[in-house]
């Protein structure tokens, strides 16, 4: 029986010099199985030659080594150990200097809009937190209860009475305080100007916490007189903080009276719903507090702070109880005057609640109304942009894995442990997140006044070194770190030194997970693209809808109770002017009333007081009956016109004729003409019942002025010089309507900007990193390319061939995009009345965006690989 053949006896001496001992056994057990296979193939004498040169190309790395390796233990994380971990790394992130930028650029985008979410959502949550009587502080909230058991919408304002009444009866609330936001015209030399201005109860400082630079808060709001301003305030009109003592002169009435500046506060904080330049004590008569029907009348807010240890619902319970008790007689009063069957029940709203409640918002004289919606939108954002940043992360150093092969064979064959490896890469990603984190820091100095622009923020870099902020970004760091380096460590420290050290290792078998991620980046970047898209579309619409009536060329004098005769002179007056088309009063502000029609049925409508030319100037068409006319004298106390969804909510058929009953007043109006619907608010309200009337007894608060086109500036320079020489006491400004108009969609266009924004980010982020995968792609195939140029095959058939698979993948990602897209982006469209339908065009014009990006990147990188010289790629085997 013939022996068994064994390998040379020599080769194997040198690989138990040179191998450690922990990996010998693997490497003899793999070495030996190909050479029983060889000895089938090849006969002994040429399987025993074999196996030598395949052990020579094993210890190919270790030629220049004279003598055995040693094998000293070292310590997982010694000095020494560090020490090499951070040369390795700075040697490859210099000796691959794209690579390392690309993935730079990338982590830095990523981190820094991840910290600059980070920074509105902290701002976001803090808000009114400062206050020293914080977590006690509610403002009171009421709701009507009909006889039936029903409840309708929390309202957040309450009148004179709830404050002084509940803190009288109810031991648990030790202060309250009313807020109210007015506008008083305010003279300075003989400058004259509307301010705003702010009223609350002499408790308002012990209340909340707004430190005072002059003036004792206790009694900065006693007397009747007395005036609080903030500190810019001081400066502007004085030139100094040191204002306390000083007189600034308010109108009231008719007259400019003076008040004197008891307290000049520091600048409210940007993270406050309360923020006042103006602060005047509230005067609340005798009468009105005796006046038990102002339980039923709501115009402001009203805090209330309680003692610790207090029961919410037991507070809320005895405020119900005190209110019952006080206004039973006005609830039966109100009953038979107005109808009024509703009663109130009280409860209360935590103050750091105000700014992100959806129900409740920070209204009425409260600022900086949040919807906790956008800080969910942002960080998605912002999540989307970091996690394509990771990916590009760990798919160019997986794809790059190849080139590092043999520096792990070696590693591992000379006694370097796969813990050894892992904390070596990840210290890499460490290294390089850091680096990151610093041009990341750089990014948000840059684009913060940007940032905050569009987000409608006041955020300096002071608050970037916030503790708690700190901590986040430090945790960012870490998670990003470990996030971008984990997976490829792994990968990497797991490869076979067998494998690796003579050329049996390939990566085909591992390229699902990086294809997944190329999808997973492109399917983002798919979703905001669709979701820019859908917003610019929605955006356009609202800017451009057809309102009902013409907004361009009018603008707007506000002037408060303007009475009939001075509007008639205006208007003379500016007609004097070629330029000036027409003028038409109205009312000032939204006024809303009720009234009864078909006999008992009550009706809520916008109550508007015109004159006979104002639905003329604006062209809103009647479509039934007639307009007001001075032909008529008895329309102006017994005519009014109604709207379209007036008459359909009242059921009319026959609407002329009709009777409108004010029966809380003893007058009734007859129906004359009804009015075409015109979007007189925005369009992200459905229109509503609307009235209108000329009742003398009603004053104007604005008038509307028709300019010829192209005549601006000399029309508004003759508009203010007639305003001040008929109303001199009284503060000018004007407004264009239809820029009016278009403030009122200020959110959907910083939105707008928002989404753009992300998804060029995510565009570039994904391409720079398809670009990364592409290089080596055709790094790896050099020799392919070059055997295929050899043997007549064509640039735009290589540029294909290389470009296919990624434009595969990329179209991939459209099946996951669109889905989720169109699925989001319905329901934002919910929350408008009157809105786009999402069209086919939207996503093939995204599909046409992603992929010719996508070509051109991968296409650029295909070209230069397809252009160069066969000869020099097949040399350089």
């Amino acid at each position: 029986m013939n022996a068994q053949p064994t390998p040379p006896h020599g080769a194997n001496r040198l690989l138990e010099w040179f191998c450690a001992p922990h990996l010998l056994e693997e490497v003899q057990g793999d070495l030996h199985e190909r050479f029983i296979r060889n000895v089938t193939l090849l006969g002994a004498t040429r399987a025993r030659q074999q196996y030598g040169r395949e052990v020579l190309s094993f210890l190919r790395p270790f030629a220049l080594k004279r003598q055995p390796r040693e094998y000293p233990s070292f310590s997982l994380l010694s000095p020494a150990m560090l020490q090499n971990y951070i040369k390795i790394a700075l040697r490859n992130l210099a000796r691959n200097k794209a690579y390392s930028a690309i993935n730079i650029i990338g982590l830095s985008i990523g981190l820094a809009a991840a910290m600059l979410i980070m920074l509105y959502t902290k701002d976001e949550v803090s808000y009114d937190r400062f206050h020293k009587n914080n977590p006690a502080i509610y403002r009171i909230t009421s709701q009507a209860l009909t006889p039936a058991g029903n409840t309708s919408r929390m309202e957040p304002y309450t009148g004179y009475l709830p404050g002084p009444k509940f803190h009288a009866g109810v031991p648990e609330i030790k202060a309250f305080v009313r807020y109210q936001e007015d506008r008083k015209d305010m003279k300075q030399g003989n400058e004259v100007r509307s301010q705003t201005v702010y009223s609350a109860d002499a408790s308002f400082f012990s209340v909340f916490t707004f430190p005072l630079l002059g003036g004792n808060p206790k009694t900065a709001l006693q007397n009747p007189r007395s005036v609080v301003i903030s500190e810019k305030m001081a400066e502007t009109h004085f030139g100094t903080t040191d204002a306390v003592g000083k007189t600034l002169f308010f109108k009231n009435d008719d007259n400019f009276q003076p008040y004197v500046v008891t307290a000049v506060a520091k600048n409210c904080p940007q993270n406050s719903s309360i923020k006042f330049d103006v602060l005047m004590p509230m005067i609340v008569s005798q009468d009105e507090m005796a006046n038990s029907e102002n339980w039923f009348s709501v115009f402001m807010n009203t805090f209330i702070v309680l003692s610790p240890g207090a029961n919410l619902n037991a507070v809320q319970s005895k405020m119900n109880q005190v209110y019952v008790a006080d206004a039973s007689e006005s609830i039966v009063e109100m009953a038979k005057k107005y109808g009024i069957t509703e009663k109130t029940q009280y409860a209360l709203q935590s103050l750091t609640d105000m700014h992100l409640s959806k129900e409740l918002p920070a209204s009425n004289g409260l600022v900086d109304e949040s919807n906790p919606t956008f800080s969910y939108i942002l960080s998605g954002i912002a999540l989307f942009i970091l996690l394509i940043a990771c990916i590009n992360f760990v798919n160019l150093t997986v794809a790059r894995s190849l080139k590092r092969a043999k520096e792990i064979g070696v590693r591992k064959v000379v006694g370097g442990a796969r813990s050894h490896l892992i904390i070596q890469f990840l210290g890499e990603s460490f290294l390089l997140c850091f680096v990151a984190f610093v041009f990341a820091l750089a990014l948000v100095g840059l684009a913060l006044p940007t940032f905050n622009q569009l987000a409608n923020k006041a955020l300096s870099l002071a608050y970037l070194f916030d503790t708690r902020l700190v901590l986040a970004y430090m945790a960012l760091f870490i998670a990003t770190s470990l996030l971008a380096g984990f997976y490829p460590a792994l990968v990497l420290s797991g490869y076979s030194p067998v494998a690796t050290l003579y050329s049996r290792f390939n990566l085909s078998g591992k390229s699902y997970l990086q294809k997944s991620l190329v999808v997973l980046q492109f399917s983002l970047a798919s979703f905001l693209i669709i979701a820019s898209l859908t917003i610019y579309s929605q955006f356009n619409f609202l800017t451009s809808k057809d309102l009902g009536y013409e907004d361009k060329n009018v603008v707007i004098i506000d002037k408060s109770n303007l009475k009939r005769s001075e509007a008639k002179l205006f208007k003379e007056e500016l007609l004097k002017n070629p330029n000036i088309v027409d003028v038409a009063p109205k009312n000032g502000g939204r006024w809303g009333t009720v009234a009864k029609v078909n006999g008992e049925t009550q009706l809520n409508f916008e109550y508007e007081t015109i004159n006979d030319n104002y639905l003329p100037l604006f062209k809103i068409p009647i479509l039934t009956g007639r307009n007001f006319s001075t032909d008529f004298p008895s329309d102006s106390s017994q005519s009014v016109l109604v709207n379209e969804t007036f008459v359909n909510v009242a059921g009319w058929k026959k609407p002329i004729g009709q009777v409108v009953d004010f029966w809380f007043r003893n007058e009734k109006y007859t129906v004359i003409g009804v009015v075409k619907d015109y979007h007189y608010e925005s369009l992200n309200q459905t229109i509503k019942p609307q009235l209108f009337t000329m009742n003398p007894r009603n004053s104007y608060g604005r008038a509307f002025i028709k300019l010829k086109p192209n005549t601006e500036t000399a029309s508004l320079h003759y508009i203010e010089n007639v305003f001040k020489k008929l109303f001199p006491l009284h503060p000018y400004s004007y407004q264009f309507l239809d820029q009016e108009n278009i403030k009122r969609y200020e959110s959907e266009a910083k939105w707008k900007q928002m989404m753009l924004f992300g998804a060029i980010l995510t565009i570039f982020i994904s391409c720079i990193g398809l670009f990364g995968l592409a290089t080596l792609s055709a790094e790896r195939r050099t020799k392919e390319i070059g055997i295929r140029k050899v043997l007549g095959a064509s640039v735009s058939g290589i540029v294909q061939l290389l470009s296919t698979d990624f434009l595969r993948l990329v179209s991939l990602s459209f099946v996951f995009a669109f889905p989720a897209a169109w699925y989001a982006m319905g329901e934002w469209l919910k929350n408008y009345p009157y809105r786009i339908d999402i069209s086919v065009w939207m996503f093939a014009l995204t599909a046409c965006i992603a992929i010719s990006i996508a070509f051109l990147t991968v296409g650029w990188q295909s070209l230069r690989a397809a252009m160069t010289n066969p000869v020099t790629s097949l040399k350089s085997e």
